[in-house]
């Protein structure tokens, strides 16, 4: 039977699978929709073994925030931006970012154990999702916070894109926008620690170490040498840790103090961008 264009484009838009696969598969089911659907997911998940080993390092983050609370942020990746941009792939993203804010799981295992619904499991949907887009469709990693007070920025790189930076942050009581504005910072300026009790004692050393190193390297005075490496070390704080660094929207001001303006703290955040560590 003849096969048109609007049923081919109906079943690409519902499956994400390519414009000769829906074809073909329509006209094998004779035009029938739900089989032909049926045989893209039959097909599909056959091939699912066969992209394990494949790179995934498009995709998007994505986050949900519950009434200030509780969030998640989570990386979906997969092997082109052309699926990506996808609505189909950007649907399955939602879907379970919103499952995990409901589980609320401890690990990655968990997280892929998650009831997604109609008795399957995360990992199963995200077979299914796999099997109907034609790529590998992997979560790479996620977050969950629930503290006093939880907010989140998600950034586009670009306007054809979805997201591919996202920050999660937990404070210590409501901040309003400045959580917001917050998380938009860690976006730009990646800190990697919250404050300098974070970092571990063996950074510092190194740190200090490459100060010395490097002030040896330049000739500085043996007296000066003491003052010269506290003064850059001081400056790695700045430059690594959260609240001590110049905020985004005030420069003149640190993120501390912008915090302590409103009596609130952070106690921790999440950063990620899509195929970076």
């Amino acid at each position: 039977m003849a096969i048109s264009a609007a049923d081919i484009k109906k079943l690409r838009e519902a499956t994400g699978a390519g414009m000769s696969d829906c074809k073909n598969a329509l006209v094998e089911a004779d035009g029938d929709y739900d089989k032909a659907m049926e045989q893209l997911r039959v097909k599909g998940l056959k091939g699912v073994a066969k992209r394990e080993g494949r790179s995934a390092s498009n995709g998007l983050v994505t986050a949900h925030l519950d009434g200030g609370g509780s969030g998640v942020l989570l990386e979906l990746n997969c092997e082109t931006d052309f699926v990506a941009k996808g609505e189909k792939f950007q649907q399955v993203a939602q879907h379970v970012v919103e499952r995990l804010a409901a589980s609320k799981p401890a690990d990655l295992d968990a997280a892929l154990a998650t009831d997604a619904g109609d008795g399957k499991t995360v990992k199963d949907y995200l077979d299914e999702a796999n099997a109907t887009l034609g790529e590998k469709v992997e979560l790479r990693r996620f977050a969950s916070f629930g503290g006093a007070y939880v907010g989140s920025y998600l950034h586009k790189t670009s306007p054809d894109l979805p997201p591919q930076v996202g920050v999660l942050v937990e404070l210590t009581g409501p901040a309003g926008d400045i959580a917001r504005d917050v998380a938009q910072h860690i976006a730009a300026f990646s800190p990697t620690y919250v404050s300098r009790d974070d970092v571990p004692p063996d950074v510092v050393a190194k740190e200090r170490e490459i100060a010395e190193a490097t002030a040896r390297e330049e000739g500085k005075p043996e007296a000066a040498l003491a003052k010269i490496v506290e003064g850059r070390v001081t400056g790695f704080f700045k430059d690594a840790t959260l609240l001590e660094q110049a905020f985004a929207k005030d420069s003149k001001k640190s993120v501390q103090q912008v915090l302590a303006a409103v009596d609130v703290t952070v106690t921790r955040f999440a950063r990620f961008r899509v195929g970076q560590a």
